[in-house]
């Protein structure tokens, strides 16, 4: 059976996004158990909060880098 060049190019883009879609997944349960366990993502030294009153201001500075960090250690290793 030939199948045309369109069709190939078609079924490896549908084939790469549900790559996508499974690695996103499996993100969002990794993290999800990650705060059921406890892990204090939000509250970590380096974190800036400000209370002024009734007003407070968070800036998670730490928090930030370290999801950066893993999330490019995961897209390079879905890259290869």
């Amino acid at each position: 059976m030939w199948t045309s060049s369109k069709a190939r190019l078609e079924r490896t883009e549908a084939l790469a996004a549900g790559k996508f879609l499974v690695g996103f997944g499996l993100l969002i349960v990794a993290g999800g158990l990650l705060l059921w366990w406890g892990v204090p993502l939000g509250r970590l030294p380096g974190d800036i909060v400000v209370r002024r009153g009734s007003v407070s201001f968070y800036l998670p500075i730490t928090t930030a880098v370290i999801v950066s960090v893993v999330l490019t250690v995961v897209m390079a290793l879905f890259k290869r």
